[in-house]
């Protein structure tokens, strides 16, 4: 897609900080690091989100994001890494190019978070369980 930032960063037509690629993704240094080293992996294939994949093609980008685990942990020395995807508006994604973030993490990198659990009854899991078996 012409108008998609990482259809660019894929194809080499806009500046990225390239840490890993393969024939099914690329791998850069996010532009607004979390932590040192946070990176995306990024579908070659331009698919909006998850849903827009095929098994394999997320089994394939996965392996990459695998192997740059690998690398922050080795290169960096991160002894924790938090690996996230949001797939929709309500879910925070802002875009829409399959993409997973690695954020390597340090002691005393300051992150929280995202949300806080809660503690549904056995009820309400059984009902969730039950729809999603359906």
């Amino acid at each position: 897609m012409a108008d998609c930032i990482f259809c660019s960063i894929v194809s080499g037509d806009a500046k990225a900080w390239r840490v890993y690629e393969d024939d099914a993704a690329v791998a850069v240094l996010d532009r607004g690091q979390a932590t040192r080293g946070h990176s995306l992996g990024i579908s070659r294939r331009h698919a909006s989100d998850l849903w827009g994949l095929t098994a394999s093609e997320a089994s394939e980008v996965m392996r990459a994001v695998h192997a740059v685990a690998g690398l922050l942990r080795e290169r960096l020395g991160a002894p924790g890494l938090n690996v996230a995807r949001s797939n929709g508006e309500e879910a925070w994604q802002t875009v829409f190019h399959y993409h997973v973030h690695l954020i390597p993490r340090y002691g005393d990198d300051k992150l929280v978070p995202p949300w806080r659990p809660t503690s549904p009854t056995s009820a309400e899991l059984d009902a969730t369980l039950a729809r999603i078996s359906a």
